[in-house]
């Protein structure tokens, strides 16, 4: 993986299903921008880097994937279409909830079923019946690249005739370049940063705004992820903490994320206006 991402792309041949999720991705994004949706994109779990040609030993990453999972939850309670590009096999949205990622097409709804099930289940069906979320399944880190990739490009599109807005919230540095400079430049995007040390948390996220150029790093500790992060942006840093009381009332910490993020876009997208979309 080493080299440019220019180089990159020239040597390592599109998923076989690319042409496939390049058409899903085009159909989602032109049928929301025509609804007048905000489109988010989250990408989500970690990626494998194969260390032989058949593969059988690979380098893995722990992320389950639950941030993205229980982001896209929020961003479609906002009002936004979701593209939730996702590790196969990882946590994902309403899924997250319950054992099994399939049982949610199992279930029905009764009166006086469990509080949680009926609340999950309503927003699951409320979801799949607006076509409100498209999900799309990478696992190694070249399938992670390519699916990126072809993300971009009917956002791009979308931009350049009318400025819609567009959200990509992206996890891989290695392609923050390219994606803010070259695929989306109009996007507002966000990277996170996670960190073991405490004392250069705010200084990585700050030179990661600096070398990237792009909006937002939502920066936090590994120990203390679920409860403490810090949205950091060149103006601010704005500390997100949960309570006791919501820790143990099984709070996400997501979703005053997301909340700040929506807030923030709408900032973006009200001083993009009053420039006349610059």
């Amino acid at each position: 993986m080493s080299g440019s991402w220019e180089e990159f792309f020239a040597t390592h041949l599109p998923p076989t299903d690319f042409e496939d999720n390049r058409s899903l991705l085009k159909e989602f994004c032109d049928r929301h921008h025509q609804q007048g949706h905000k489109i988010v994109l989250v990408t989500s779990g970690g990626t494998t880097v194969p260390l032989e040609h058949n593969t059988v030993r690979f380098v893995d990453n722990f992320s389950a994937g639950r941030r993205g999972a229980a982001s896209t939850e929020y961003f479609l309670e906002h009002g936004y279409a979701v593209i939730f590009m996702h590790r196969q096999k990882s946590l994902e949205p309403f899924a997250r909830h319950f054992s099994g990622p399939k049982l949610l097409d199992m279930l029905e709804m009764h009166e006086h079923g469990n509080n949680t099930t009926i609340t999950v289940l309503a927003r699951y069906q409320a979801a799949l019946a607006a076509g409100a979320i498209l999900h799309l399944a990478f696992t190694t880190v070249s399938d992670y690249f390519w699916l990126l990739r072809a993300a971009c490009e009917p956002t791009h599109k979308i931009q350049t005739e009318s400025g819609a807005p567009v959200i990509q919230l992206q996890l891989v540095p290695k392609l923050l370049a390219p994606l803010v400079s070259l695929w989306v430049p109009n996007a507002f995007v966000v990277s996170f940063k996670l960190e073991t040390d405490e004392s250069i948390l705010i200084s990585k996220a700050k030179a990661a705004l600096e070398k990237y150029k792009h909006k937002v790093v939502v920066a936090n500790m590994l120990q203390t992820r679920t409860q403490r992060v810090v949205v950091v942006t060149r103006e601010l840093n704005q500390e997100i903490v949960l309570t006791r009381e919501e820790v143990h009332a099984g709070m996400d910490i997501e979703a005053p994320i997301v909340s700040e993020i929506v807030r923030l876009h709408g900032e973006h997208e009200t001083e993009r206006g009053a420039g006349g979309g610059r």
